[in-house]
Formats: structure tokens, C-alpha cells, sequence
């Protein structure tokens, strides 16, 4: 444990109630124990519900300590911050109830990290908060959960290897989905909706979700094109078809900000994309179409009020998920190609064990949490972090121990 402040907790979980804090604090439960090496509790506003969660955990949730608390509440939350080093929180939409918690945390100088996959809010917050977080001390990382760890943590991994293989990191790197089995919940269906109404008001706010550095520092920028597969297109390092990747507009922006954050460490003109591979053939193209016509029909009716409805009326409210079982039963396969600026090649995977937006982003909150608790030297500075830029390989070292989270070298030449 590295030495910090004096607090009655190391970690709280903020939001234990929610569909993926239940999750989180499961797992919490199951890994850590109560009232052992770590001392950790659960906030939220609902006194009953805590309870209530706190009953269904079994003798293993019935010590467990509880701090009422309400998102929108900054004297409470700042009470809270207070009394503990560590805030995970698993309140969203973040951009509609994020931002009090964020104030407080970096009020208190106390560390924060969430699953948020929402690149306008954070960005908002790196721009408010962030002087005053390297003041108080306070360490902030977004996107721990399946956006965007795996392709953060994937990059940091292969640029690893490629330095230790071939002397330099890789100038391109293309983040492939090779198979990935899990359901969207209410909640991340809800922040999605919430990004395309904001960027339908908001010509401004269209062109910056378009700006592949948004949340980079500005001084951070490349003269080289960024990739964007936009439609169906062939791979003919897979030989497969591809469709684009949801959470890849959220995953491209942590990428950078992770090379800006380690001095461009991967290259001043780096490039990086994702896209989800779809089989060969004819229906590997059909379904690459049909993937990029259903995302263009979701985003396009969820930023029409006239056909908002609509999509509301078929897609998992907030609080909805995945079955347990069904959580247990999801995985995913990440496949990275990154290439040298003289050629060479080297390709990896990462591997989840369990259905990635919801089971497996659970236990790799809770280790993003738990490596920011015991992990990171009380001096690192405050300010705005990604995964890979703070976390590094001690939160590789978690994952791969306790989040059933697999990092290997497929292929160099």
C-alpha cells in the first residue's frame, strides 16, 4: 500500500445500486472480503436500496459500511470524499449526473475513476477541473470499464512489446474485434442517446466528437490523417469484412490522450482506428452493411425528438442487463495490429473472460480502483489521467491476475 492521506475508507463505491455497481460490488465482496486488508464501502442515495443490496450479498455484505449521499448533493458528496482516498462511481449518465462528484473529488484531493464512454463530458471536465486537480492532488481516470481499458491497456501492451522486439514503437495501430459476446443495459444505451440528442443541438459539439484529439492536450495534434472506417470495408490482414465500432469514438480519443500524456511516446504522428470484424465472403460484407445501417439508423431516430420515442420503446431502460448467467457467458477476443514506421509487424490480443460491458467491465473498475487505492506513489501528480498513462503496468499486473483479462504477443514479423 503506498502511503496517502488519512482517511476512514481507501474505497467507496458510488452508485453500489446501479446495474454495473451491483456487479462492481459483488465482485468487491467475493475478491477483497469486509473489514479485512481493505476497508471499503457503498454509497448512493437510496437507503432502502443499499439495504437491500446489502441483504442480497449475504454474510459477506452484512458489515458492509454505507454512506447516503445524492449525485446532485455537493455538500454530501463532498462529505463523502472526504472519507475515503479512493471514489469509483458508476452514476450515468455521466454528463447528466457526473459532474458534482467530479467537483468534489477534486475538492477533497481525493482519486476517481468511473466507466464513463462519454468523450463531451470529459473533455468539459478536463477543461473545468483540471488546474485544480494538479493543485489539490486528486488523480482522475475516466473510461476504466470495457471503454476503454482493453484498447488503452491493448496499445500500451503491443507498443511494449514492439519497443522490446524491434527497438520502436509502432507508428499505426488498427484495434480489431474479432468476436465479443455480451448485450447492451439501459444505461449504456441511455448515454448513447444522450450524445446523439446533445450533438443534434450542438453543431459545435458534432465537430468536436468528429476531432479524433478532443480530449488531448491542445498543444497535442498530428499532421497525419487519421484513419475512420465510416462503412463496410475489407481487411485483408484478417481477411475479413468490417463494420464500425461503437464504442470506437470513444476509444480512439483515450488512445491519444494516452500517447500525449506519456510525452507522444508512441510517435508524433500516430495513428490508430477500430472496427469490428464481421466473417468473409458474402455475408461477412452483408452483415459489415447491416452492422453500419443499424448504427446510422440508432444514432439518426435518438437524435430526432419525433423518433426518440421510438427507440426508447425497444431498447433496455436504465437499470436493465444482462442475466448473471448470461454475464458469465459473454467474452471477447480483441485482436491489435500495430506496424513500424521502416515495416515491421507485430500482432496481439486481449482476451475478457466474461460479457464485456457488464461482468467483465465490473471486475476491471474494481481493479482500476483498487490499483489507484495501493498501487500509485502518493507523489504522481494530480490532473486529468487515462488508464494506460497512470496505471500502467500495475494495473496490467491486476487484470491479468484477478479480472480474467489475457494480454499476448500472435505474431511478429
Amino acid at each position: 500500500m503506498t502511503e496517502s492521506k488519512e482517511t476512514a475508507y481507501d474505497v467507496v463505491v458510488f452508485g453500489a445500486t446501479s446495474f454495473v455497481g451491483q456487479i462492481l460490488t459483488r465482485y468487491l465482496v467475493e475478491t477483497y472480503g469486509v473489514g479485512k486488508s481493505v476497508k471499503w464501502a457503498i454509497a448512493g442515495r437510496s437507503e432502502s436500496k443499499l439495504s437491500t443490496l446489502k441483504s442480497e450479498l449475504g454474510d459477506g455484505g452484512k458489515n458492509l459500511p454505507v454512506i447516503l449521499a445524492d449525485a446532485s448533493d455537493l455538500s454530501a458528496l463532498q462529505t463523502m470524499c472526504e472519507q475515503t482516498r479512493v471514489i469509483i462511481s458508476t452514476v450515468g449518465p455521466y454528463a447528466l449526473y457526473g459532474e458534482p462528484l467530479v467537483q468534489a473529488c477534486v475538492r477533497a484531493g481525493t482519486d476517481y475513476c468511473d466507466l464513463t464512454g462519454e468523450v463531451q463530458w470529459i473533455r468539459k471536465m478536463v477543461e473545468r477541473y483540471e488546474e485544480e486537480a494538479k493543485a489539490s492532488g486528486a488523480r482522475i481516470v475516466h473510461c476504466c470499464g470495457f471503454d476503454s481499458i482493453p484498447s488503452d491497456m491493448g496499445v500500451w501492451f503491443l507498443q511494449n512489446k514492439a519497443e522490446e522486439t524491434f527497438g520502436a514503437p509502432c507508428r499505426d495501430v488498427r484495434m480489431r474485434v474479432k468476436v465479443a459476446k455480451g448485450e447492451f443495459s439501459g444505461g449504456t444505451v441511455a448515454s448513447m442517446m444522450n450524445v446523439a440528442k446533445e450533438a443534434a443541438a450542438d453543431p459545435k459539439l458534432r465537430k468536436e466528437l468528429a476531432n479524433p484529439f478532443s480530449i488531448c492536450p491542445p498543444e497535442h495534434r498530428s499532421k497525419t490523417r487519421q484513419p475512420s472506417l465510416k462503412g463496410a470495408e475489407f481487411d485483408t490482414t484478417f481477411n475479413a469484412w468490417l463494420a464500425p465500432f461503437v464504442m470506437g469514438a470513444i476509444n480512439t480519443r483515450v488512445v491519444h490522450r494516452s500517447n500525449a500524456l506519456q510525452n507522444a511516446r508512441y510517435g508524433s504522428e500516430f495513428t490508430y482506428d477500430e472496427a469490428m470484424m464481421t466473417g468473409q465472403g458474402a455475408k461477412g460484407r452483408l452483415t459489415a452493411y447491416g452492422i453500419t445501417g443499424a448504427l446510422a439508423a440508432f444514432f439518426t431516430a435518438s437524435a430526432l425528438k419525433p423518433t426518440r420515442w421510438l427507440v426508447e420503446k425497444f431498447v433496455p431502460k436504465p437499470g436493465e442487463g444482462p442475466s448473471p448467467e448470461a454475464q458469465k457467458n459473454g467474452f471477447y477476443d480483441l485482436r491489435f495490429v500495430g506496424r513500424t514506421e521502416d515495416g515491421k509487424t507485430i500482432i496481439t490480443k486481449v482476451t475478457g473472460d466474461q460479457d464485456p460491458g457488464y461482468g467483465s467491465t465490473g471486475k476491471m473498475l474494481g481493479e482500476a480502483g483498487m490499483c489507484l487505492a495501493f498501487d500509485i506513489p502518493a507523489d504522481q501528480p494530480g490532473g486529468f489521467w487515462t488508464p494506460a498513462s497512470l496505471l500502467d503496468g500495475k494495473l496490467m499486473e491486476r487484470l491479468t491476475s484477478k479480472a480474467g483479462l489475457t494480454f499476448e504477443v500472435v505474431e511478429t514479423r
